[in-house]
């Protein structure tokens, strides 16, 4: 895995955390890809959010962790509306109606549009390394969506519904930063997953009439894509949000292009051609840039006692202890 801790204060957990996500959901693409075919947008998105509001929910009765801080619900609110119900409704249905590789280049302008809120929302700035990284991972993510892609047209609404997905991730990373000033990432997760699943549930008319008529394949893959991809990955993303920049964790998601060929590869037996191993290592070498500290940043960790973490990350472990 590329090392993306880009800082003593991004320690090993985190970076495990974040590995942990980048690669499940690299594994949602081909999970999605064979349950779309027999589940509606709508249906999908319902089941998925169901799945993991219930894993969720139990694992915060367990912990006894109750309802988060009222700081925390406004990001809640939002990350939930926008990133766990729009977003898997819009990605759902737009994988209907482009091929996968146009799919996976236009829903990698996410982390861009996730540098750009997070420098002017969150005061993160716009450091020129994380913007050097993010173009080789572009670069990258653009030569393997073109290799993958399919020789079909491409559905103006299906480029549009991925745009949707894209500026919606980038807003539901954005609210959820300041959640977990607040909030531990087990309860930022499963309250949003909870406010999204409320959001889909006009579509569970459609999930029961389509639960019937599905095969156990693609209702398997709906439920892994519950348990995996967001119960788990979603809390493992929280949890590395609270330790480092939005627009530095989202930059690791170029990796994500790279892991689908590979998993491709794996699992399907679609071998990839030289170009699309030659994007995903561009799209590997751009998180790697994109991670770097700017120059100087060790002598001014070392002056602010070594903490590696943005002051606003470190007062807010301070209040999570």
């Amino acid at each position: 895995m590329v090392d993306v801790s880009g800082g003593r204060g991004f320690g090993r957990a985190a970076l495990a955390a974040v590995s942990v996500t980048v690669v499940l959901w690299a594994s949602a693409f081909v999970s999605i890809r064979d349950a779309a075919v027999h589940y509606s947008p709508g249906a999908l998105a319902l089941g998925r959010l169901v799945v993991g509001a219930l894993v969720l929910g139990l694992l915060v009765l367990v912990r006894r962790e109750g309802l988060p801080a009222r700081g925390a619900w406004p990001g809640i609110a939002i990350s939930g509306v926008l990133w766990f119900a729009l977003y898997a409704v819009a990605l759902n249905w737009g994988e209907q109606l482009v091929d996968a590789g146009t799919a996976a280049l236009v829903v990698n302008v996410g982390p861009i549009l996730v540098a750009l809120l997070a420098g002017w929302v969150l005061k993160e700035g716009f450091p020129p390394m994380l913007w050097a990284g993010m173009a080789v991972s572009f670069v990258g993510a653009v030569v393997v969506g073109l290799s993958m892609a399919g020789e079909g047209h491409s559905s103006v609404l299906g480029v549009v519904l991925c745009l949707v997905a894209a500026a919606t991730y980038a807003a539901g990373v954005v609210a959820q930063k300041p959640a977990l000033r607040y909030a531990s990432p087990l309860q930022v997760t499963a309250y949003s997953c909870a406010v999204g699943a409320v959001m889909c549930l006009p579509f569970a008319g459609q999930l029961a009439g389509e639960v019937g008529g599905a095969p156990l394949s693609a209702t398997l893959n709906m439920v892994y894509l519950g348990l995996f991809p967001t119960a788990l990955a979603f809390t493992t993303w929280a949890y590395a949000l609270a330790r480092t920049t939005a627009g530095k964790l989202g930059a690791t998601t170029y990796a994500v292009p790279a892991l689908v060929v590979v998993m491709s590869w794996l699992a399907l037996d679609e071998v990839p051609g030289v170009v699309t191993l030659l994007g995903g290592v561009l799209c590997l070498a751009g998180v790697a840039v994109a991670r770097r500290p700017r120059a100087g940043g060790a002598a001014r960790v070392a002056a602010a006692g070594g903490a590696g973490e943005p002051a606003d990350s470190a007062a807010d472990s301070a209040k999570r202890r």
